[in-house]
């Protein structure tokens, strides 16, 4: 059994990634020369064409496109296998993405990046903050931040803390249309919608061996839980937020907490990775730090009160 072209898969992953041989010869560090002879070799002993050549460009053929990401996967495997065998003997460099949600990265991931940044001045950090949920392993991202309630995954998961949250309104909106006791009593409120679901999807409370569901019906719903605090202040509804969103307003009075011996579906803040358990040294630090910096912010956090499933 001969080993496979390794060297040849290589290439091809390099000139598809960049549409030229040029580019992948330059990323590389090989001549122009080199990389095209090792992809016809590739072609060659495959018996395909994995790429499509004419004087002016370079297209990866149907073949081609049918395994680049398996060529992809196996430079990956070998680049993160290089990197975690020498990262435990230099000092930590090189490029990290981290993918977190926009609320929470904007209020809480400051001074953790920041203080790792500080210990490791030549690790470069992409940070990209939205609440949409990334392809960890199609968009190349190596730790994403995530508050859900896990379902199935192939991805590798840690899990850092439960996230707390409110029910939450204004005193002044209280005031005006009646303090609920009960979760049923928000039938008769602007109960607003937050989180990834649709717009008509329940809350669902649980207290001892009662459980009640409510369908929001106020005027606003969105996934992003900062553009509901104006609304909220201003005596507009009612909603169940995570308290690291409604802090501020908590703490100044402008909102209050109501049915705090009701339960939402837990949620927790988890910390995933792509399948491969080969990691640099660098990503692996990072996560360490995350998880030991996020896990000690959290747990000084209310955690008494509501839990908010977002996902």
């Amino acid at each position: 059994m001969s080993l496979p072209d390794y060297e040849g898969w290589a290439c091809f992953a390099a000139v598809a990634d960049s549409g030229s041989f040029t580019a992948a010869a330059a990323s590389l560090g090989m001549s122009k020369a080199s990389v095209s002879k090792a992809v016809t070799r590739l072609e060659t002993s495959l018996g395909i064409a994995l790429l499509h050549r004419s004087s002016r460009t370079v297209t990866v053929s149907t073949a081609g496109a049918g395994l680049l990401g398996e060529a992809q996967a196996m430079v990956a495997a070998a680049t993160a296998a290089t990197e975690a065998a020498r990262g435990d003997r230099v000092d930590l460099a090189g490029p990290i993405r981290l993918a977190a949600p926009m609320s929470f990265g904007i209020k809480v991931l400051g001074g953790p990046i920041a203080a790792f940044l500080a210990m490791h001045p030549a690790v470069e950090i992409d940070v990209m903050l939205s609440d949409a949920r990334h392809d960890l392993v199609a968009e190349g991202i190596d730790l994403g931040l995530r508050i859900a309630t896990m379902e199935d995954s192939s991805l590798l998961a840690r899990t850092i803390s439960p996230v707390a949250a409110s029910l939450i309104a204004s005193p002044a909106y209280l005031a005006q249309h009646g303090t609920p006791r009960h979760p049923l009593d928000l039938a008769g409120h602007r109960l607003i919608g937050y989180g990834h679901r649709e717009r008509t999807s329940p809350l669902r409370f649980h207290r001892g061996g009662e459980d009640a569901t409510v369908i929001p019906t106020g005027p606003l719903f969105t996934n992003n839980g900062d553009i509901m605090i104006p609304l909220l202040i201003a005596d507009g509804g009612i909603a169940a937020l995570p308290d690291f969103i409604a802090e501020e307003a908590l703490a100044s009075g402008a909102l209050v907490r109501i049915l705090t011996d009701w339960s939402l579906p837990q949620a927790y803040l988890h910390l995933l990775s792509p399948p491969s358990r080969l990691r640099p040294a660098r990503v692996r630090a990072l996560a360490d730090h995350l998880v030991d910096t996020l896990k000690r912010s959290c747990t000084g956090a209310h955690t008494d009160h509501l839990a908010l499933g977002t996902s």
